[in-house]
């Protein structure tokens, strides 16, 4: 495909489906991108005759229906590292074995299993993993000793972790060791820091959900593509997303303000809530 406009140079290379646009920035940044075999600087955009290589390789345009994407549904064993880093022994690429290059919407953590995206389409990466669209996920939780009431009422009103407290959500307790909690938040290992907080250690993590995608009968390595009908629910919900993400809701953000990225002028803003999926 030819490309008809200018276009950022991550999203470029997200579209073409080689990573996502957060990959790509990194790419740039280790001077791993040229743009006519010269090191572009992170913002700078691609032009229709231009041609773009990562490592050398040639990168494509995409095609403008997007037929040519891919979308899956994996269910991550425990042990399998969500990064495409190739060196990363137990890395989520090698583990899935696709034909095609994809590359997983968000994380989940090593010790931790269950349902994950896998894409070649960079833009709906964003899309989801855009602050504002915190949409449902599902977890089923063990942990290492009896079940209280007073637990649940806490793990659903809220915990202090990570300098903020985490937002209100859905607890059941389903046995004496075995709760189930919906989240629409996404702190680094928040479900593990939450029990922690409340004297428990969690024992097995196992994600069941995510947005209106279910694990379903998917064991443990296996993986299938999403339905037509779970994309359209999918690009539906998030149909809405802005260009920019919103600030979180920190209490301490005056407090510990973040530093600033130098880029160019053109530069992508850096992105928030890196771990939306990371529990």
């Amino acid at each position: 495909m030819t490309l008809r406009t200018e276009k950022r140079l991550n999203k470029f290379i997200s579209d073409s489906g080689f990573c996502s646009r957060r990959e790509a920035d990194r790419l740039v940044e280790q001077n791993r991108v040229t743009i006519n075999d010269c090191i572009p600087e992170l913002g700078t955009k691609v032009q229709p005759e231009d041609i773009v290589k990562v490592d050398g390789t040639p990168i494509g345009a995409v095609r403008d229906d997007k037929k040519d994407r891919i979308y899956i549904a994996y269910h991550k064993p425990v042990g399998i590292t969500c990064t495409t880093e190739s060196r990363v022994k137990g890395n989520i690429i090698d583990a899935v074995r696709h034909t095609e290059r994809v590359f997983p919407i968000g994380r989940l953590d090593k010790p931790s299993e269950g349902l994950i995206f896998l894409t070649s389409d960079g833009d709906i990466v964003n899309k989801i993993l855009r602050a504002e669209n915190a949409h449902d996920k599902e977890y089923s939780v063990t942990v290492d000793k009896p079940i209280t009431q007073a637990f649940i009422q806490k793990m659903a009103q809220g915990v202090p972790i990570l300098d903020t407290v985490t937002q209100p959500c859905t607890v059941t307790q389903q046995s004496r060791f075995v709760f189930t909690i919906i989240l629409t938040q996404g702190l680094n290992r928040q479900i593990r820091r939450m029990a922690e907080h409340l004297g428990y250690r969690v024992t097995r993590l196992i994600r069941n959900r995510i947005m209106n995608v279910h694990l379903g009968n998917l064991k443990p390595n296996e993986w299938r593509d999403l339905t037509s009908e779970e994309m359209a629910e999918i690009n539906q919900a998030v149909s809405g997303s802005s260009k920019v993400a919103l600030p979180k809701n920190n209490v301490n953000a005056k407090k510990h303000p973040k530093k600033r990225v130098k880029t160019t002028k053109d530069a992508s803003t850096p992105r928030k809530n890196r771990n939306f999926y990371k529990k």
